[in-house]
C-alpha cells in the first residue's frame, strides 16, 4: 500500500499573473466547467447517440479573507476591466497542485464581478469568480 501526501501549500494559484494569496479558511479554489463534456440524446426505440460540446469554458472560484492583500489587486484588475474599451483586465490563469499532478491552466480569464462583500464580528471571505472560455485540465493524484 503507498502513502499519498497532499498539501494545501503546495497549491500554486495565479492569475493575470499575480500569485494568489490569503485564503479562507477550508475549500479555497475551485475550478467547475461550464457545461458537460458530451450530452445524450435517446430515442424512442432505447438507440442513444451522444454529442461532443467542445465547450472548454469554465469558472473558477477563489475564496480569499477579506484582510488578503490579493484582494486590492483582484480589485484593480477589474476596474482596469471595466474603464478600458480594450478589456485590459483578462490574463492568464494557472492552478498547480506541486504536490501532485493535477494542473488547470487558461490563456485567457477574467473577473465576473466583484465579491458580495460583507462584514461582521469575525473576519469574513470574499469569493472571486473568474471566467475563462477554453480552460486546459488535468485532474490528477498526489504523489
Amino acid at each position: 500500500m503507498t502513502l499519498r501526501t497532499y498539501d494545501p501549500d503546495d497549491v500554486t494559484l495565479v492569475a493575470f499573473g499575480i500569485p494568489i494569496t490569503g485564503f479562507a479558511d477550508g475549500t479555497f479554489v475551485s475550478v467547475e466547467f461550464n457545461e458537460d463534456s458530451f450530452t445524450l440524446a435517446v430515442g424512442t426505440d432505447g438507440d442513444a447517440c451522444r454529442s461532443k460540446t467542445s465547450n472548454k469554458s469554465a469558472k473558477m472560484t477563489m475564496t480569499l479573507m477579506q484582510s488578503s492583500w490579493t484582494n486590492d489587486l483582484l480589485s484593480a484588475v477589474h476596474a482596469l476591466d471595466i474603464l478600458t474599451p480594450s478589456g485590459d483586465g483578462i490574463g492568464p490563469f494557472l492552478m498547480k497542485d506541486n504536490s501532485g499532478r493535477t494542473l488547470f491552466a487558461a490563456e485567457k480569464c477574467w473577473i465576473t464581478k466583484m465579491p458580495t462583500t460583507t462584514f461582521s464580528r469575525e473576519v469574513e471571505s470574499r469569493e472571486w469568480v473568474l471566467e475563462t472560455d477554453a480552460m486546459v485540465a488535468h485532474a490528477g493524484g498526489n504523489t
